[in-house]
């Protein structure tokens, strides 16, 4: 092959590779396959070493061509990098429109242009006749590091536009990594020993700040690009740029588009706030601009942000408050759990004035101190839980928290089943804490769902000596209830006409409301589908209960000590008395949509609650389970959900869906 055969072979396989990856990671399509692109690849390194004289900086070949640095330098950004102005909520954001249309002198509200926030790291990069030069950090917004070598790695970037633009051009993004890689990147460390990294956002923005490229490009970064120095007759919106922008070669977002009015953009921000969970990357708000790229210009900064743009975050996950005191709380089965009374602080869109610090030995090992100023976290519809302390506010006036000897409610010697175990219970099941929590659990939606029967109204009858435990709730009266302040004619009657209702309820439901320590409502279904009925049940061996799906040797044992103690065989004696007896089941069934399907739901349901959700999944078929493991087949996706379980599902493969998805699924 002569020289000039060469050089035009070369320049052929640059375009063509460079057009798979424009499709391939920008355009997320792919125009040939994997093992296809990396035989022209190998071609092309191989030509380039034959032919040396022919690699240019733009070559694919080139992406990973930089040595190690010892350092990045510092170098001026073109223009300064700004941050934007946060708001919360509609109002603010009319608040915001009006003085930018005031500011302006315009007489109408201007349109607007809203995108995604991306969680990542802004990056300025800097291309010259086409061809890129410069990668820039965003630093202190007026100078950032070079961090060239590194951007050169990422596949989204082109180092040539695929659009000649002559002189400077500069295009400013985020440079993100997506949660399929960042939970694959720790599933890695995980194998090998390695602490585990906290989140993508901090992943990226440490993996561009490493000074060796080669481990920049393993880890897989995205860049999307959200502005162009550009301004032309053809470039006179954010909408023409974002068209642009695809066009040069980046991944620029396709949800972003202009909006007519604020109620509009609420739409899209409600829209997102519902599905970001399904977004391959992070997101924690959206960034609201002027469509127009004069006005945008006109309306200047204030202090270091444009007047012409904001971010609309949605309510945060974690925030920061003081421990204001630590008691203890008593469950139904009798745990002793720390409980943080907090200043009140809205997360996650509800003001939280209280968290679980779970059990002795956390608070010990986090060192929370009645006084600290902490970090709290609320994720979903799980209980709000304290991080950790923020010791370097300590002032010295904090106090250490110490268990008490004794149940704080009803004065019995806390013990510990065994010597390694981490919570204190109350043994005493006579203790008015256990016994008003454990009929709340009785009617509470997963068991019996018993309307009426919240927390203020079971306090009432307990206080008025009107039940000692559940099966008293089926002696009442209405003549009782009339005597309480809580109750007039009609809510006695509903309260009545509830609990006889519920006489002869779901054996599984049964089972669930008795509050057997360790048997959730998943096993509940798991040992009513096994024994068909309460009086089996009561009498199954250790072997047969081993036998069930789910239930381990804890489990068993703790079900036959519930059915072997003297007060709970009378419980049952009264229930049986008073004609109130859970419903056998004649025989099971597969059938169903969700036919032996296993399904998890996370976050907040929009169209039912957690329990109904439950039973939905069950009445199709389906098994519900707490947490995902290998042989979950669906995860279902509500708001406001943690990071665990979706990276959890990510690496085991199992399928992610919304919602709606699932209602579509089973309404087909």
């Amino acid at each position: 092959m002569s020289l000039t055969q060469a050089k035009d072979r070369i320049k052929k396989l640059r375009d063509l590779i460079n057009d798979y990856r424009y499709h391939y990671h920008v355009l997320d399509e792919s125009i040939m396959s994997e093992a296809a692109a990396d035989s022209l690849k190998h071609e092309l390194t191989q030509l380039e070493e034959k032919y040396p004289e022919l690699i240019t900086e733009d070559s694919p070949t080139q992406r990973i061509a930089g040595q190690v640095s010892d350092s990045f330098t510092s170098v001026a950004h073109s223009s300064r990098m700004l941050s934007l102005n946060d708001v919360f909520d509609q109002a603010e954001l009319l608040a915001w429109q009006k003085r930018v249309a005031k500011y302006l002198e315009l007489k109408e509200n201007p349109e607007l242009f809203g995108d995604l926030k991306m969680d990542g790291l802004a990056c300025a990069l800097r291309y010259r006749d086409g061809q890129l030069y410069i990668g820039l950090t965003r630093g202190d917004g007026l100078v950032g590091e070079d961090i060239t070598i590194n951007v050169r790695t990422i596949d989204s970037i082109p180092l040539t536009l695929r659009q000649k633009i002559a002189g400077e051009v500069e295009v400013r993004g985020e440079i993100v990594m997506y949660k399929k890689d960042f939970a694959r990147l720790n599933a890695e460390r995980e194998e090998t020993g390695q602490p585990l990294f906290a989140n993508p956002r901090n992943t990226a923005a440490g993996t561009m700040r490493q000074l060796d490229p080669r481990l920049v490009a393993e880890r897989n970064l995205r860049f999307h690009a959200y502005d162009i120095s550009v301004y032309s007759e053809y470039l006179v919106t954010n909408e023409q740029v974002y068209k642009k922008l695809n066009q040069l070669g980046f991944i620029a977002s396709k949800s972003a588009k202009k909006f007519a009015s604020v109620d509009e953009i609420m739409e899209f921000i409600n829209k997102w706030d519902l599905s970001r969970e399904g977004l391959q990357y992070n997101t924690d708000g959206v960034v609201i601009k002027l469509n127009n790229r004069g006005l945008y210009k006109n309306a200047g900064i204030v202090g270091k942000a444009p007047r012409g743009a904001v971010a609309y975050k949605y309510p945060a996950e974690q925030s920061a408050t003081k421990v204001k005191d630590i008691f203890v709380s008593i469950g139904r089965t009798g745990a002793a759990t720390p409980v943080a009374i907090l200043e009140p602080v809205v997360v996650a869109g509800s003001t939280v004035q209280m968290a679980t610090l779970h059990n002795e030995t956390e608070v010990s090992r986090k060192d929370i101190r009645i006084g600290d100023s902490v970090i709290i976290q609320k994720a979903g519809d799980i209980i709000p839980e304290v991080i950790r302390p923020i010791i370097e506010l300590r002032t010295g006036r904090e106090k250490r928290f110490f268990m008490p000897e004794n149940c704080p409610e009803c004065g019995v010697k806390l013990t510990k089943q065994k010597e390694d175990e981490a919570v204190w219970r109350c043994p005493n099941p006579k203790c008015p804490a256990r016994v008003s929590n454990l009929v709340q659990h009785f009617a509470s939606k997963g068991a019996l769902d018993i309307e009426g029967l919240g927390e203020k109204n079971v306090m009432a009858l307990l206080d008025s000596n009107l039940i000692k435990n559940t099966s008293d709730l089926y002696t009442l009266k209405k003549t009782n209830l009339l005597d309480l302040e809580r109750f007039a004619d009609k809510s006695a009657d509903n309260l009545i006409l509830a609990i006889a209702s519920k006489k002869n309820p779901p054996l599984h439901k049964f089972v669930f409301g008795l509050g057997i320590r360790h048997v959730g409502a998943q096993t509940a279904v798991d040992l009513s589908q096994r024994f068909k009925n309460l009086d089996n049940l009561g009498v199954a061996t250790y072997d047969e209960l081993r036998d069930v799906e789910g239930v381990g040797e804890v489990v068993a044992e703790s079900i036959i000590a519930w059915f072997s103690d003297d007060d709970n065989i009378e419980l049952l004696t009264n229930f049986r008395r008073l004609n109130v007896w859970p419903q056998a089941i004649k025989q099971t069934t597969a059938s169903g949509k969700l036919a032996s399907k296993k399904v998890v739901v996370t976050g907040s349901l929009q169209t039912s609650s957690r329990e109904e959700m439950a039973d939905l999944i069950r009445s199709h078929g389906g098994i519900f389970q707490s947490s995902v493991g290998k042989d979950t087949d669906y995860l279902v996706v509500g708001v406001n959900v943690g990071a665990n379980k979706l990276e959890k599902a990510d690496k085991l493969g199992t399928k992610i869906i919304s919602e709606a998805d699932l209602n579509k699924l089973l309404e087909a």
